[in-house]
C-alpha cells in the first residue's frame, strides 16, 4: 500500500469536516501515513435552482466521486451514506461504515417553535421529498419551499427571513457545530429519517490493497452499524425508488433483535404506508427486502407508478 492515500470529497464545510475526521482517525491508526485530498464539485452543487426531485437521476453528490475512484485519482471517497444510491457503481464497493451521529432530522427556526406550534401556512424550507410528505402529513396547511445549498448556506436563508422553519439533518448541523440551530429534533414520532441519515461511507476500488482496506477498518469502521445499513438500504434498492418518491428507513437494536421501519408516500402526504419488520442482525438484509415486499404488497407498488 502507497503511504499516501488520497481522500476525495465534495467541497462543502460538511463534506470537508467528513474529510477531515476521516484523515484524523487514519492518522490515529497510522502516523507514518501521508493523506491528501481530492476536492470535487458534483452535478448536486453545480445545480441549486432546481428542486432534487425535478433534477433527476441518482448519485447527484456521488457520480464524479465514484468517477475519480474508478480513474484512479483518489483511494477513498467519503461520503454521507444517504446520499449514496442502494446500487454502486460496478468496480466500487463499500468497504467501511462509521458509528452513526443523532439519526433524525431537525426543524430550525429562529424562534422556539415545534412542528406543532408553526403558525398556520408558515413556510417550511426544504429539499426532500420524504420530509415534505411527512411534513404535510403532520401539517397539510404549511407551505413546503424549495431549499438548496450547504448547511451554513440554508442557515443564512433562515436568518434572512426567506422562510419560517427549515428542515436539516440533525448530524451535519451537530459535526459543524451548529446544534443550537435546533429547536426540534424530529424523532420517530415525527419523521423516519432518511436511510443510513448520519452514517460516513467510505467506498474504494473493488481491488483496493488489503493493508488500505485493513487501516480503513480499524480506524473508523463499525460493524452492527454496518448490518443496520444494510438493512436499509437493501429496504431501498428493492423498493426501487428515487429522489421524486418520500422513502425511508430506520434500523434500531431492539431487545436483542434488529428492528426495521420503513415508509413510502405521496409527495403531498395524503398517503403514507408505513411498516415495520424484526428479526436477527444477521438477517438484515432479508428483513430489508422482507420490509419493502410487506409495502409493495399493500400498494406502494402504485406510489412508485404515481410519482414517476
Amino acid at each position: 500500500m502507497s503511504r499516501t492515500i488520497t481522500i476525495a470529497t465534495r467541497g462543502s464545510a460538511l463534506a470537508l469536516w467528513q474529510a477531515e475526521h476521516l484523515k484524523a482517525r487514519l492518522l490515529g491508526v497510522d502516523p507514518s501515513l501521508t493523506i491528501a485530498f481530492n476536492v470535487i464539485t458534483t452535478q448536486g452543487d453545480k445545480i441549486l435552482d432546481v428542486p432534487l426531485a425535478k433534477v433527476g437521476g441518482k448519485g447527484l453528490f456521488v457520480k464524479e466521486i465514484e468517477q475519480a475512484l474508478l480513474d484512479g485519482q483518489a483511494d477513498i471517497a467519503v461520503h454521507s451514506m444517504k446520499d449514496v444510491p442502494a446500487e454502486l457503481e460496478a468496480g466500487l464497493v463499500l468497504s467501511a461504515v462509521s458509528t452513526r451521529e443523532v439519526p433524525w432530522d431537525a426543524l430550525c427556526a429562529r424562534a422556539p417553535v415545534t412542528v406543532d406550534t408553526l403558525p398556520h401556512g408558515a413556510t417550511v424550507g426544504t429539499s426532500s421529498m420524504r420530509r415534505q410528505c411527512q411534513l404535510l402529513a403532520r401539517r397539510p396547511d404549511l407551505k413546503i419551499a424549495m431549499l438548496r445549498g450547504n448547511v451554513p448556506t440554508r442557515i443564512r436563508k433562515l436568518d434572512d427571513k426567506e422562510f419560517d422553519a427549515i428542515v436539516l439533518a440533525a448530524a451535519g448541523l451537530t459535526r459543524l457545530g451548529m446544534a443550537d440551530r435546533i429547536t426540534q429534533l424530529l424523532t420517530l414520532d415525527y419523521a423516519v429519517p432518511a436511510v443510513a441519515q448520519g452514517v460516513l461511507g467510505l467506498e474504494t476500488r473493488a481491488d483496493a490493497a488489503p493493508e488500505l482496506l485493513s487501516v480503513l477498518r480499524a480506524a473508523i469502521h463499525d460493524p452492527a452499524e454496518e448490518r443496520r445499513v444494510a438493512a436499509e438500504r437493501t429496504f431501498l434498492l428493492r423498493m426501487g425508488g428515487s429522489c421524486q418518491t418520500p422513502l425511508a428507513a430506520h434500523a434500531i437494536d431492539d431487545a436483542g433483535e434488529l428492528k426495521l421501519l420503513g415508509l413510502c408516500g405521496m409527495p403531498d402526504g395524503t398517503k403514507i404506508l408505513r411498516g415495520d419488520v424484526r428479526g436477527p442482525a444477521s438477517d438484515a438484509e432479508r428483513l430489508g427486502a422482507q420490509l419493502a415486499d410487506d409495502l409493495l404488497a399493500r400498494g406502494a407498488a402504485d406510489i412508485l407508478a404515481a410519482t414517476k
